[in-house]
């Protein structure tokens, strides 16, 4: 029974090397179809990435900053924490608001603007500035 084991054993290595041998000869080195077929999906992805996230994104921001650069006296504006207000003073980078009936004054960021109102805003049946 060990002759037996013994010639397996033996016998073990070699028939290991001619498989790996002949599996070497079966798989040919990839060309240069098989590649173009492996990166077209990658470059596809970034392709749909930039048209559906990247390039609406520099819009958006570009309209931004188009609005933060025409802001003017007088304009009606909402900040980035909800609060409503008129635009009294502009320095480089802050803004004063009035922000209610008695003018009470509020200094904020100039990127802290969300948007210009186009409308003036009701409150209570009174029209706030």
């Amino acid at each position: 029974m060990t002759d037996i084991i013994l010639a397996l054993t033996e016998a073990a290595p070699a028939a290991a090397a001619d498989a790996a041998a002949a599996g070497a000869e079966a798989m040919p080195a990839p060309g240069a179809g098989e590649l173009i077929g492996m990166l077209f999906p990658l470059i596809l992805m970034f392709v749909i990435f930039y048209f559906m996230l990247i390039r609406p994104q520099k819009k958006k921001d570009k309209k931004v900053k188009e609005m933060l650069a025409a802001l003017k006296h007088g304009d009606r504006i909402c900040t980035i924490g909800g609060i409503y207000g008129t635009i009294t003073g502009i320095k480089d980078d802050t803004i004063e608001l009035a922000v209610s009936n008695e003018n009470t004054k509020l200094i904020v960021a100039r990127w802290a603007i969300r948007n210009v109102e186009e409308v003036t805003i009701e409150n209570d049946s009174e029209v706030l500035n």
